[in-house]
């Protein structure tokens, strides 16, 4: 016999138990919540949240499984071009940082030290006669 569990009961039990939270939590839910902290660059994008909410909508017969799966489509070359451009870029920075290494140091110029001569005072006028 199942029995539900009302507003005030589902709330009292979440107080009572605090890991149980995420056990009833909707994976919906979290998809969404993955999706936005990603969108506002609070979190890392992840196709597995977007996979969630297109089957939600597939589910609800807000979009068609053809529909779901161009985007889905897009979404992975999208993410595997930003992956390649991520890797290209770290190979970018090792490589410099491997030319940096191997660059020689440049030789310090040699400075030669000339010893300064006295000042003269300045020579006096000779008397006319």
């Amino acid at each position: 016999m199942a029995t539900e569990l009302g507003g005030m009961q589902v709330t009292s039990l979440l107080e009572a138990l605090p890991g149980i939270a995420s056990v009833l939590r909707n994976p919906v839910a979290d998809a969404f919540v993955g999706l936005i902290r990603a969108g506002a660059r609070l979190g890392e994008f992840k196709i597995a949240d977007a996979e969630e909410i297109l089957r939600y909508a597939v589910r609800r017969t807000l979009m068609t499984q053809d529909e779901t799966d161009r985007v889905l489509a897009e979404v992975k070359e999208a993410s595997d071009k930003r992956a390649e451009k991520a890797a290209e870029r770290e190979r970018g920075r090792a490589a410099k940082k491997a030319a940096v290494v191997v660059q020689k140091p440049k030789p310090k110029p040699k400075v030669k030290l000339v010893a300064r001569k006295a000042a003269k005072p300045p020579a006096k006028p000779k008397k006319k006669k």
